[in-house]
């Protein structure tokens, strides 16, 4: 086995995860012909097949699936050398690759990365954006270094960190301005949009309610915040959402932003990352410029 480079193995891992040239060419930030060249020149180099290609189709052969295995050993070894190198520099330098969940990512993320790359002028920072159960598997992968969830994980692989808490507001239609606010019980007859399974935060909407998360939904889901809200302004129903997300999803639909009376249903923000990590000093200061953002979000609105 010649000429084998880490580049063809992570190539290799990005198409083995995604099993599509595209978008694993997506995420390794390279086109698709540039990828099937170097996926073509790594077989060649090991002698075998890793991919087993039929239409529409793309799955590992035997000694992918062996090969997969070996492959990963072996980036998260790299990963761990990369982190050890970091850390020796003593300040946060080089790559950061943070993970967010979608309900945090579009309203946190702005500030949150020039308030860093002002601290740190030498951090490369990657986002990944995705639900709370991949970005905890990508973690323990050596995938992420971090990321920025609604706590608590209670992963014992993992350290997590509370960062700040967030009330969640009720959304209306504009007519309903000036009425009174349902409470808890009063929302659980009434026509409540939520995201679709999958987001801790309908699980917490939910919780809120006190309804079931295995109840029909009717077709009343949505993939994001976003779609939620505009839906609401349409006249379809009526929905909850973090507090930072107010200024960004009300600005151009027709609805009312309420606050709940008595007891107000909140989630908790935190970070969380790899016990073994050698990163954990850096990401501390990574979770104090963290914390200091969301303060200034959930505290304006």
């Amino acid at each position: 086995m010649r000429n084998v480079t880490l580049k063809q193995f992570r190539y290799f891992e990005a198409l083995a995860q995604h099993r599509h040239f595209k978008h694993a060419a997506e995420a390794c930030a390279i086109s698709q012909p540039a990828l099937s060249m170097q996926i073509k020149e790594l077989e060649q180099s090991l002698g075998a097949d890793l991919f087993e290609r039929v239409p529409k189709k793309l799955r590992l052969t035997r000694f992918g699936e062996e090969f997969a295995l070996r492959v990963r050993d072996i980036l998260q070894s790299v990963d761990a050398l990369e982190d050890l190198s970091r850390t020796a520099q003593g300040g946060l330098a080089g790559r950061l690759r943070i993970g967010v969940i979608p309900t945090i990512a579009p309203y946190l993320l702005p500030s949150l990365i020039s308030d860093l790359t002002r601290a740190h002028e030498g951090v490369d920072i990657h986002v990944r954006e995705t639900l709370t159960k991949t970005l905890v598997q990508e973690l323990e992968d050596g995938l992420i270094d971090t990321a920025i969830v609604a706590l608590p994980i209670s992963e014992p692989s993992l350290t997590e960190i509370s960062l700040f808490e967030e009330p969640f507001v009720l959304i209306r239609q504009n007519a309903d301005q000036g009425m009174a606010v349902p409470d808890a019980h009063d929302l659980r007859d009434m026509r409540l949009l939520l995201l679709e399974e999958g987001h801790c935060f309908r699980d917490q909407a939910l919780s809120f309610c006190n309804i079931g998360t295995r109840i029909p939904r009717d077709g009343l889901d949505g993939s994001s915040l976003s779609t939620l809200v505009q839906m609401v302004g349409s006249g379809i129903g009526l929905t909850i959402i973090p507090q930072m997300a107010v200024p960004v999803e009300t600005s151009s639909a027709p609805v009312c932003v309420s606050q709940f009376d008595g007891t107000k249903p909140m989630r908790t923000i935190g970070m969380i990352w790899r016990k073994t990590s050698p990163m954990a000093n850096q990401l501390i200061q990574v979770s104090e410029i963290v914390r200091a953002a969301g303060l200034r979000l959930t505290q304006a609105v």
